[in-house]
């Protein structure tokens, strides 16, 4: 499943082959509470269509409303970007639906060859974070190398924004847990690929929209080079796939680095990878084990969400969540999901 901002993109360009007249919406900058945050982005076509979205809906129908009325030209007094803004007073924010004291300035971009989504996509899908800088005067746009996390910046004549890769999610394993896992880190616009050797594991483990490898944890790693924006998730119980993920995985950009076990066993491994593969402290220091947030989990799709609450959490700059929580010594999280001796 594509992330929304690759969605937005892709259908942008589509209906534009069509023939039809489309409006790329960003949200350039937000006051006050909002519901959409900056970056965020919307395509509306000539026939009122649309994907993405700047706010919980008002916006979208009032921008709706204008072209439907009066053609894109209405939302787009020429053929060159505008900026509009929403929820001033608080009539108009109660009118829009904005949270109280809420205000959100849009940039309406008239999509054209001038607009370079076509490069733009093909970009982010070789995983290569790139600055979008669209004149506000002529439409014109300049790409170049960004940051995937960079905060858009709108000034009189020019609007930048930062898009990138999909966030990306590598397991080791093939199981109900993974299973479970990859469904909703698709469902999270996540591309994931599941790795595992095993033959019996692997033949009869499948999911629409999942990449499964058979090659080694190791190779796969070295292979793909995770990025700031890949997760990766060893969840075979087997230290000799599990550890050989996690030793390339901990020396990558990845952002989150994960295996399940329990205290016991994720305190083996920290010193089993320190103490034989000379693992600097530095590294193990990164590694989340056992992997998830603590939510009393006891069920392999409970366990799945309790990492994927972690790992989305640590994406969206949360870099520690709060501990684990311990009872009488022990942790809450050694629970039977968790607990392999």
């Amino acid at each position: 499943m594509e992330d929304l901002d690759t969605l937005v993109l892709r259908t942008a360009l589509r209906w534009q082959a069509t023939g039809l007249p489309v409006v790329l919406v960003t949200v350039a900058r937000t006051w006050g509470s909002s519901p959409r945050p900056p970056g965020s982005l919307m395509a509306i076509n000539g026939r009122g269509e649309t994907v993405g979205s700047v706010s919980g809906g008002c916006i979208e129908d009032d921008l709706i409303h204008r072209i439907r009325e009066g053609g894109v030209q209405a939302a787009c007094a020429t053929d060159t970007p505008a900026v509009l803004r929403y929820g001033i007073s608080a009539d108009e924010a109660h009118r829009f639906g904005l949270p109280c004291g809420g205000t959100v300035e849009l940039v309406l971009e008239p999509v054209s060859s001038r607009s370079r989504l076509d490069e733009l996509l093909q970009a982010c899908l070789q995983r290569r974070s790139i600055e979008r800088r669209l004149d506000l005067r002529t439409g014109q746009v300049e790409l170049r190398d960004g940051r995937r996390d960079g905060v858009p910046r709108l000034d009189d004549t020019h609007l930048a924004t930062c898009l990138g890769p999909q966030a990306r999610l590598i397991v080791i394993g093939a199981g109900d847990l993974s299973r479970f896992l990859c469904q909703m880190a698709l469902g999270l616009g996540f591309e994931v690929v599941v790795c595992d050797p095993r033959e019996e594991h692997r033949a009869s483990w499948e999911l629409d929209g999942v990449v499964v490898s058979r090659e080694m944890p190791d190779d796969l790693i070295l292979r793909l080079r995770p990025d700031a924006r890949t997760a990766v998730v060893a969840l075979t119980h087997d230290p000799k796939l599990d550890d050989l993920a996690l030793i390339d995985a901990l020396q990558s950009d990845a952002f989150y680095v994960g295996a399940i076990g329990s205290r016991r066993n994720s305190a083996q491994r920290r010193e089993r990878l320190h103490m034989h593969f000379d693992l600097p402290e530095a590294a193990l220091q990164a590694l989340h084990g056992p992997a998830g947030l603590y939510i009393g989990s006891k069920t392999p799709a409970e366990i799945a969400l309790s990492i994927m609450a972690e790992v989305v959490a640590v994406k969206n700059g949360i870099r520690r969540p709060s501990p684990t929580p311990v009872v009488t010594g022990k942790s809450l999280h050694e629970n039977p999901g968790y607990e392999v001796t």
